[in-house]
C-alpha cells in the first residue's frame, strides 16, 4: 500500500477538525479545499482554484434538498407557505448563521485584502462558502450525503414557525388596504454609527394609527422591523400566528 503524499497529510491535518464539525468525512479534499478558497487568493488571472463554481452548484443542491425536506415535512402546507419557508431557509443570512455555528471562517483562505472574515460586511462571503461546502459534499458523497448534511444543520430551522412568516411590509400593506386605511408610509428618522456600519431608525405610519419605529443595520431591515411592530401591536401578528396570516 502506497504511503499518502505530504499534501494529503497536510490536508487531513487541516480539515480533520472541520469534518468533525460538519459530520462528514471526505474521500478527497480537493473540492473541499477549493470550496474554502476565496477568489482574492488568485495568483494569476486564469487561476480558477476558488469557490465560485462550487457556489453555483451548491445553491442548486441546497434548493433541491430544502424543497425535498419541506415537501414531505409539511404535507398539508400550501404552495405559498412552502415558498415562504423555502425562502427563509435558503437566504444568505441563514447560510451565514450555519457557517458561524461551525466557525467556518477559521478555514477560509483569503487574500491580503480580506483580513477580517467574521464581520457583518463579510456575511455574504460566509454564505457563499457555505454553498460551496454543500457542493463539495455532493460531489464527494452524492445527493444522499448532501441531504444528510442539510438534515443535520437545517432541521431546527425547518421546525421554526417563523420561517413561514410573510414579509412584514407586504403583510402590513395588505392589512392596511383590507381595513381601508390606505398605504403605509415609511420615513427614516435617524441614522447613527460610522459610515461603513450605520444603524437606521425608520418610522411607519398608517392613517388613523399611531406610528411605530424599527431599527436595523440597513434601511430595509429597519422598515421590516417597524412593520412587524405595527402588525404585532394591532393584533395582526403574534407568537401564535406563525404563518403571518392576516387575522
Amino acid at each position: 500500500m502506497s504511503e499518502p503524499n505530504n499534501q494529503e497529510v497536510r490536508r487531513k491535518s487541516r480539515f480533520g477538525v472541520l469534518e468533525g464539525r460538519i459530520g462528514y468525512k471526505f474521500n478527497s479534499y480537493s473540492d473541499l479545499e477549493r470550496a474554502l478558497t476565496h477568489p482574492s487568493v488568485q495568483k494569476k488571472n486564469d487561476d480558477n482554484f476558488h469557490y465560485q463554481r462550487l457556489e453555483f452548484l451548491g445553491d442548486r443542491v441546497l434548493g433541491l434538498c430544502v424543497a425535498h425536506i419541506l415537501h414531505f415535512k409539511f404535507p398539508e402546507a400550501t404552495e405559498g407557505e412552502l415558498a415562504l419557508r423555502y425562502n427563509a431557509l435558503v437566504r444568505g443570512s441563514t447560510l451565514a448563521e450555519i457557517a458561524d455555528e461551525i466557525s467556518l471562517y477559521e478555514f477560509i483562505r483569503t487574500g491580503g485584502d480580506l483580513k477580517e472574515i467574521t464581520g457583518k460586511r463579510m456575511q455574504s462571503i460566509r454564505a457563499d462558502v457555505m454553498e460551496a461546502i454543500i457542493a463539495a459534499i455532493y460531489l464527494d458523497g452524492g445527493l444522499q450525503a448532501a441531504q444528510k448534511f442539510l438534515d443535520r444543520f437545517w432541521s431546527k430551522r425547518i421546525e421554526d414557525s417563523n420561517t413561514a412568516r410573510r414579509d412584514s411590509k407586504t403583510a402590513l400593506q395588505e392589512w392596511a388596504h383590507a381595513q381601508s386605511l390606505g398605504t403605509p408610509k415609511y420615513k427614516e428618522t435617524e441614522r447613527t454609527g460610522p459610515a461603513h456600519d450605520p444603524e437606521f431608525t425608520v418610522s411607519v405610519k398608517v392613517p388613523e394609527k399611531i406610528a411605530c419605529t424599527g431599527i436595523g443595520r440597513s434601511k430595509r431591515i429597519a422598515e421590516q422591523n417597524a412593520a412587524t411592530k405595527m402588525l404585532v401591536r394591532e393584533g395582526v401578528w403574534n407568537e401564535n400566528t406563525p404563518e403571518g396570516k392576516i387575522v
